[in-house]
Formats: structure tokens, sequence, C-alpha cells
């Protein structure tokens, strides 16, 4: 079905207008283009060119779609539109969650703590520990319950329970929390077990936990499995999703951002894109360098797509040993343009993956957002990973974790034709341990 719809999405626009359909799809990637370069100027700027920026990101697209409706060809464009939608599902369903990290990681049957330690932050994800009542759960489950008030250090009462004999450390909470506590487990090769009660909760998402039912991570301690999954540095501050460092990080720092949000974002992007003062950062790993830029991810393990606004946070597998490198450098509208119209091609978007990456910028500390959370690093900046670092109970019977965000048409072509062993001719076998960018 992947295949055939994906010929579909191709065929359409022919059968429709001939040799001139080839013509209809490049207006409508130029539309993109144009709409990119307007948003480009509406984030990058001020007054009158934020206001004609906005106008062409609007106005390019509905330009396109009015010609598309009066030359008869708006119906084979959705159409063919359809049915592109239709071979990607159909063909990241046909690949299954086989590179999921949970199921590529090595697994055992986990002992029951004797005394697990949770730390519930209440504020969190809208007051999800008291709207699905686990504090009274967890301790139910024999757990020792503390409720963060913000007097105390996370990480201090973290090592406070561990010296107390706590066998099992668990969050309830956003990622930030997370991560704190999860470096604390590492250190002392405890097990770990997320419970998702915070805002977001990628590190939860990719370990294929049930964001809807907190509750259910607690399954975990009396029938869970144990995984071993990797935990990324930013000098010495942990992160189980990512660091991120340059316009959104300065962003972050403004007080006014957790309350308006939207609002103070366009205020300061101008300045952060193309004032006197607006970041330019450095990358290396071993092999490459790369210079210039505004914005750089620098993730545990690698994302499936670079910017997923509905999904965000999916990666394929958390075992991979080596970070996510995904460095952003647009100076101008044309670039923005390119970056719509070549995607991964585009000189502005580098992707790669490392064990360590080393992040400059020319000044004496950096701003960087850890897990949503903003800190101060001493610069230059080294990120690494720490393989298996960490020892994730989970429970038995849970969703898992989500599809692959990408797909590799080469493999669905072959599954299509009947010849799966193919990966394995190949060198790349289905644990996916040669790692793409």
């Amino acid at each position: 079905m992947a295949v055939l719809a994906l010929l579909g999405s191709a065929l359409v626009p022919l059968a429709a207008a001939g040799p001139r359909g080839v013509l209809w799809v490049l207006l409508g990637v130029a539309a993109l283009a144009l709409a990119a370069a307007g948003v480009w100027w509406a984030l990058a700027h001020t007054g009158a060119v934020r206001v004609l920026g906005t106008v062409l990101a609007v106005a390019a697209p509905a330009a396109v779609l009015a010609l598309y409706a009066v030359s008869g060809m708006l119906l084979p464009a959705l159409v063919s539109v359809a049915l592109w939608s239709l071979a990607a599902v159909a063909a990241r369903t046909a690949l299954g969650a086989g590179h999921a990290a949970a199921r590529r990681s090595g697994r055992s049957a986990a002992v029951p703590p004797r005394a697990p330690w949770v730390l519930m932050n209440p504020r969190s994800g809208g007051g999800k520990v008291g709207r699905f009542h686990l504090v009274e759960k967890a301790e139910a489950a024999g757990c020792r319950v503390v409720l963060l008030d913000g007097s105390r250090d996370v990480g201090e009462l973290a090592r406070e329970a561990v010296a107390e004999g706590a066998d099992l450390l668990a969050v309830a909470g956003g990622d930030g929390t997370q991560a704190l506590v999860a470096e604390v487990a590492a250190r002392h090769g405890l097990p770990f077990l997320v419970i998702p009660a915070g805002t977001r909760n990628h590190f939860a998402l990719d370990l294929g936990l049930d964001r809807d039912d907190p509750a259910a991570a607690l399954e975990a301690l009396a029938h869970g499995t144990e995984i071993r999954v990797d935990l990324g540095y930013a000098a010495d501050r942990v992160f189980v999703n990512n660091a991120s460092f340059g316009a959104y990080a300065f962003v972050v720092t403004e007080p006014e951002y957790r309350d308006a949000k939207a609002a103070t974002t366009l205020r300061r992007l101008p300045d952060l894109l193309t004032g006197e003062d607006a970041p330019r950062l450095g990358m290396r790993t071993d092999g490459t360098r790369v210079d210039g830029l505004q914005a750089l991810l620098v993730s545990n393990n690698a994302y499936g797509r670079v910017v997923d606004a509905a999904h965000p946070g999916r990666r394929e597998r958390l075992d991979a040993g080596l970070l996510g490198v995904v460095c952003v450098r647009v100076t101008g509208a044309a670039q923005a343009a390119d970056l719509v119209a070549r995607g991964p091609r585009s000189p502005g978007l580098v992707r790669l993956t490392a064990e360590r990456a080393v992040v400059e910028s020319g000044t004496r500390t950096l701003p960087a957002g850890i897990d949503g959370e903003h800190v101060v690093l001493p610069s230059p900046v080294v990120c690494r990973i720490a393989p298996g670092a960490l020892r994730v109970r989970v429970p038995r019977r849970r969703p898992g974790p989500p599809r692959a965000a990408t797909t590799d048409w080469p493999r669905v072509v072959r599954l299509a034709l009947g010849r799966p062993s193919a990966d394995r001719e190949q060198g790349r076998g289905r644990d996916g341990r040669t790692p793409t960018s």
C-alpha cells in the first residue's frame, strides 16, 4: 500500500495535466519557499518588514491554491497530498516499531524493590500528581513519597534518599526534574522509574510509557522489566532529552518567557537572529566543524525529525551510544526558503551523530536549555554521551515507543518485493547499529 500510494501521488498530477503536472508541483514548492521567506522576515525584523513578511507567508500559499482552483488542479493536488500522506502512514506501519529503543535494549526481569523512593512535583503538568492521585497510589505500592516544594535542591533530596537506603529512585514530574534524579540513580547504579506527570514528558514517550495514565508506570514496581538507556551530558549537567544552544536558549532566559512565550519570542528574535549581538555558535566533533550557527540542538540519541512540532521528542532508540546533533545556520530570507525547498540537503541545516560535540561561543559563558530548564554553562561546552548509564524500570505492559519518525523507503520497497533479508546483506541488521544522519 505504501509503495502504490507513493506512486499514485506522483501520477495524479501527471494524469490531470500531463507533463505540465511537474510544473504545478514545482509551483507548490515555490509557494512554500516564499512562505518560509515571509516567516523569516516576520521573525527576524520588526515594523513594516514584519508586516510584509506576515502577509507574504499567508498570501503565497493562498495565491497558489487559488490558481490551482481556477485551473482545475485543486482536486488533483489534494488527492496527491492525501495519497502521499497515506503512503507515509502505511510505510511506518509496515516498518513497525521494531527499531524502538525499549524493544532493542537488553531486558531483564526486575526484582521488586524493597525501599522505593519517589519525588513528586505537585505543580508539574498542571497538577497531574493530585489529579491522578499519585501520592496515594505510590504509597499503597510501598513507596516513600517526597513532595517537591522548592525549598530543597532536587539532587540533594535524591542523594539523601540513597544514603537512607532507597534501592529505586522515581520521579513524577517534568523532564528537567527527571534528569536531575536520573543522574543520581546512574551514579549509584540504582534503577530509575519514570512517572509521566509533566506537561510533555518526551523521555516517557520514547520509553513507551502511557502519558495519559501516569499511575500505570507504578506497575513496574511489582511487574516490571529493566532496560539500559544512554544519558547525555552538557558540561556536568545530565540531560535525558536534549541541550539547546543559541536563539532559543537566549529567549528562555527572559523572565517574561514563562508567562508570555509567544510575545517574548517575537520581541527577542529580531535581535537574536540579525542584531549585532546575535549569537554565532561554533560546533566541532572529531571529524566535523561548523561555524556561524544561530541554533544548535544536541540530543541524547538522534531525533527522527529535525522539526516536529506535532510530535516532538521522538527518537527511534535511546541506546545507540551516540549524540544527535542538529545545526541551523540561516542568515536571510533566501536561506530560509532554501531550507524549506531542499530540506536536509540545504547547507543551512547540518545533521550528524557523534560521541562527543564541543559547542563554542567566543564568550566565557553560554546560556543553554537543558531539558527545557534554563542554565548558564562555562564556554566552550563539551557534550558527551554515557552509553547504557541508566537502568530504567518500565512496566511489562505499556503502549510502546512511538513508531519511527522517518521512513526508510528502500527498506519499504524491499519488504513490498518480499526481500526483507536485504538489510542483513547490506550489513545493516535490524538492530540499527549503523548510525544515520
